[in-house]
Protein backbone atom coordinates (compact mmCIF):
# COMPACT_ATOMS: atom_id res chain seq x y z
CA UNK A 1 0.00 0.00 0.00
CA UNK A 2 1.09 3.57 -0.65
CA UNK A 3 2.40 4.75 2.71
CA UNK A 4 2.13 8.40 1.69
CA UNK A 5 -1.62 8.65 2.23
CA UNK A 6 -3.51 5.81 3.95
CA UNK A 7 -7.02 7.34 3.97
CA UNK A 8 -9.80 7.37 1.39
CA UNK A 9 -9.83 10.72 -0.40
CA UNK A 10 -12.84 12.73 0.87
CA UNK A 11 -15.48 14.41 -1.32
CA UNK A 12 -13.90 17.78 -0.52
CA UNK A 13 -10.72 16.70 -2.33
CA UNK A 14 -12.68 16.27 -5.56
CA UNK A 15 -14.75 19.42 -5.01
CA UNK A 16 -11.49 21.39 -4.83
CA UNK A 17 -10.04 19.67 -7.89
CA UNK A 18 -13.13 20.47 -10.00
CA UNK A 19 -13.32 24.01 -8.62
CA UNK A 20 -9.80 24.62 -9.90
CA UNK A 21 -10.39 22.99 -13.31
CA UNK A 22 -13.65 21.87 -14.94
CA UNK A 23 -11.83 18.98 -16.66
CA UNK A 24 -8.86 18.32 -14.34
CA UNK A 25 -7.80 15.04 -15.97
CA UNK A 26 -8.48 16.18 -19.56
CA UNK A 27 -11.12 13.49 -20.03
CA UNK A 28 -12.63 15.43 -22.93
CA UNK A 29 -9.46 16.25 -24.85
CA UNK A 30 -6.60 13.88 -23.98
CA UNK A 31 -5.52 11.39 -26.70
CA UNK A 32 -4.52 9.04 -23.85
CA UNK A 33 -8.08 9.12 -22.48
CA UNK A 34 -9.65 8.66 -25.93
CA UNK A 35 -7.48 5.61 -26.65
CA UNK A 36 -8.15 4.16 -23.19
CA UNK A 37 -11.92 4.67 -23.55
CA UNK A 38 -11.89 2.90 -26.92
CA UNK A 39 -9.92 0.04 -25.34
CA UNK A 40 -12.38 -0.08 -22.42
CA UNK A 41 -15.47 -0.36 -24.62
CA UNK A 42 -13.74 -2.89 -26.90
CA UNK A 43 -13.04 -5.09 -23.84
CA UNK A 44 -16.75 -5.56 -23.10
CA UNK A 45 -17.56 -9.19 -23.82
CA UNK A 46 -21.26 -8.70 -24.57
CA UNK A 47 -22.94 -6.53 -27.21
CA UNK A 48 -25.64 -5.39 -24.79
CA UNK A 49 -25.94 -5.38 -20.99
CA UNK A 50 -29.32 -5.20 -19.29
CA UNK A 51 -28.26 -3.26 -16.20
CA UNK A 52 -24.87 -1.59 -15.69
CA UNK A 53 -23.21 0.37 -12.86
CA UNK A 54 -20.39 2.84 -13.50
CA UNK A 55 -18.56 3.94 -10.36
CA UNK A 56 -16.89 7.35 -10.59
CA UNK A 57 -18.35 8.64 -13.84
CA UNK A 58 -16.91 12.17 -13.56
CA UNK A 59 -17.86 14.26 -16.63
CA UNK A 60 -19.64 11.34 -18.30
CA UNK A 61 -17.29 10.94 -21.26
CA UNK A 62 -16.94 7.18 -20.77
CA UNK A 63 -20.59 7.01 -19.64
CA UNK A 64 -21.67 8.27 -23.05
CA UNK A 65 -19.74 5.47 -24.76
CA UNK A 66 -20.92 2.77 -22.34
CA UNK A 67 -24.56 3.81 -22.78
CA UNK A 68 -24.61 2.43 -26.32
CA UNK A 69 -24.03 -1.03 -24.83
CA UNK A 70 -26.51 -0.80 -21.93
CA UNK A 71 -30.29 -1.00 -21.59
CA UNK A 72 -29.92 0.87 -18.29
CA UNK A 73 -26.80 2.49 -16.83
CA UNK A 74 -26.52 3.87 -13.31
CA UNK A 75 -23.54 6.26 -13.23
CA UNK A 76 -22.42 7.72 -9.90
CA UNK A 77 -19.82 10.17 -8.69
CA UNK A 78 -18.89 11.66 -5.34
CA UNK A 79 -18.76 15.27 -6.64
CA UNK A 80 -21.71 17.31 -7.90
CA UNK A 81 -19.84 19.60 -10.35
CA UNK A 82 -18.81 16.86 -12.80
CA UNK A 83 -22.24 15.22 -12.46
CA UNK A 84 -23.85 18.40 -13.78
CA UNK A 85 -21.62 18.23 -16.86
CA UNK A 86 -22.31 14.51 -17.23
CA UNK A 87 -26.08 15.06 -17.09
CA UNK A 88 -25.83 17.67 -19.84
CA UNK A 89 -23.59 15.46 -21.98
CA UNK A 90 -25.92 12.46 -21.70
CA UNK A 91 -29.26 14.31 -21.66
CA UNK A 92 -30.24 12.64 -24.94
CA UNK A 93 -29.65 9.14 -23.48
CA UNK A 94 -32.81 8.05 -21.58
CA UNK A 95 -31.16 4.81 -20.41
CA UNK A 96 -28.60 6.70 -18.27
CA UNK A 97 -29.35 7.59 -14.64
CA UNK A 98 -26.95 9.75 -12.61
CA UNK A 99 -26.66 9.87 -8.81
CA UNK A 100 -24.29 11.53 -6.37
CA UNK A 101 -23.02 8.73 -4.19
CA UNK A 102 -20.02 7.95 -1.97
CA UNK A 103 -19.05 4.31 -1.66
CA UNK A 104 -18.91 2.31 0.57
CA UNK A 105 -21.21 4.31 2.91
CA UNK A 106 -23.77 4.77 0.13
CA UNK A 107 -24.52 1.89 -2.23
CA UNK A 108 -27.52 0.95 -4.40
CA UNK A 109 -28.21 -2.13 -2.27
CA UNK A 110 -31.58 -2.96 -3.82
CA UNK A 111 -30.11 -3.34 -7.32
CA UNK A 112 -28.18 -6.00 -9.20
CA UNK A 113 -26.12 -5.57 -12.35
CA UNK A 114 -24.77 -7.66 -15.19
CA UNK A 115 -21.96 -5.11 -15.74
CA UNK A 116 -19.93 -3.08 -13.24
CA UNK A 117 -17.29 -0.66 -14.55
CA UNK A 118 -14.61 0.54 -12.13
CA UNK A 119 -12.39 2.87 -14.15
CA UNK A 120 -9.75 5.16 -12.64
CA UNK A 121 -11.40 5.28 -9.21
CA UNK A 122 -10.25 2.33 -7.07
CA UNK A 123 -6.99 3.93 -5.93
CA UNK A 124 -8.86 6.80 -4.24
CA UNK A 125 -10.02 4.43 -1.50
CA UNK A 126 -8.12 3.13 1.50
CA UNK A 127 -7.40 -0.60 1.56
CA UNK A 128 -10.22 -1.30 4.10
CA UNK A 129 -12.72 0.74 2.07
CA UNK A 130 -11.67 -0.98 -1.16
CA UNK A 131 -12.19 -4.37 0.52
CA UNK A 132 -15.70 -3.37 1.61
CA UNK A 133 -16.58 -1.90 -1.80
CA UNK A 134 -15.24 -4.96 -3.61
CA UNK A 135 -17.53 -7.16 -1.51
CA UNK A 136 -20.48 -4.85 -2.25
CA UNK A 137 -19.79 -4.91 -5.99
CA UNK A 138 -19.38 -8.69 -6.14
CA UNK A 139 -22.62 -9.15 -4.18
CA UNK A 140 -24.46 -6.82 -6.60
CA UNK A 141 -23.11 -8.63 -9.66
CA UNK A 142 -25.49 -11.17 -11.18
CA UNK A 143 -24.16 -14.70 -11.86
CA UNK A 144 -22.27 -14.49 -15.15
CA UNK A 145 -22.13 -10.69 -14.87
CA UNK A 146 -18.95 -8.82 -15.83
CA UNK A 147 -16.69 -6.58 -13.76
CA UNK A 148 -14.41 -4.35 -15.85
CA UNK A 149 -11.41 -2.74 -14.12
CA UNK A 150 -9.27 -0.04 -15.78
CA UNK A 151 -6.65 1.93 -13.83
CA UNK A 152 -3.62 4.16 -14.29
CA UNK A 153 -0.58 2.21 -13.10
CA UNK A 154 2.13 4.79 -12.19
CA UNK A 155 2.02 5.65 -8.46
CA UNK A 156 0.45 8.99 -7.46
CA UNK A 157 1.62 10.57 -4.22
CA UNK A 158 -1.89 11.71 -3.19
CA UNK A 159 -3.60 8.34 -3.67
CA UNK A 160 -3.88 5.64 -0.97
CA UNK A 161 -3.44 2.75 -3.45
CA UNK A 162 -1.88 2.06 -6.84
CA UNK A 163 -3.80 0.74 -9.83
CA UNK A 164 -1.97 -2.57 -9.52
CA UNK A 165 -3.02 -2.94 -5.87
CA UNK A 166 -6.64 -2.32 -6.82
CA UNK A 167 -6.59 -4.96 -9.57
CA UNK A 168 -4.73 -7.46 -7.40
CA UNK A 169 -7.39 -7.16 -4.72
CA UNK A 170 -10.05 -8.29 -7.20
CA UNK A 171 -7.79 -10.89 -8.80
CA UNK A 172 -7.35 -12.43 -5.33
CA UNK A 173 -11.06 -13.33 -5.59
CA UNK A 174 -10.42 -15.50 -8.69
CA UNK A 175 -8.98 -18.46 -6.80
CA UNK A 176 -10.65 -21.85 -7.35
CA UNK A 177 -13.20 -21.25 -4.60
CA UNK A 178 -13.47 -17.49 -5.17
CA UNK A 179 -16.57 -15.66 -6.46
CA UNK A 180 -14.89 -14.30 -9.60
CA UNK A 181 -13.09 -15.67 -12.65
CA UNK A 182 -10.61 -13.76 -14.79
CA UNK A 183 -11.69 -13.59 -18.43
CA UNK A 184 -8.87 -11.49 -19.87
CA UNK A 185 -6.55 -8.60 -19.17
CA UNK A 186 -3.70 -6.59 -20.59
CA UNK A 187 -1.35 -3.72 -19.87
CA UNK A 188 -0.88 -0.58 -21.90
CA UNK A 189 2.00 1.83 -21.32
CA UNK A 190 0.31 3.63 -18.41
CA UNK A 191 -2.79 1.66 -17.50
CA UNK A 192 -4.04 -1.89 -17.10
CA UNK A 193 -7.36 -3.50 -17.90
CA UNK A 194 -8.92 -6.66 -16.45
CA UNK A 195 -12.30 -8.22 -17.19
CA UNK A 196 -13.72 -10.57 -14.56
CA UNK A 197 -16.99 -12.49 -14.30
CA UNK A 198 -19.17 -13.55 -11.38
CA UNK A 199 -19.22 -17.32 -11.04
Amino acid sequence: MNSNQPHTLPPEYFDEVYRANADPWSFETSPYEQAKYADTVAALAKTLYESAFEVGCSLGVLTQLLAARCCHLLAVDVAEAPLERARQRCAYLPQVEFQQMMLPAEFPVSRTFDLVVLSEVGYYWSAPDLAQIADQLVAALRPGGHLLLVHWTPPVHDYPLTGDEVHQHFLNKTTTDGPLEHLHGHRAAQYRLDLLARR
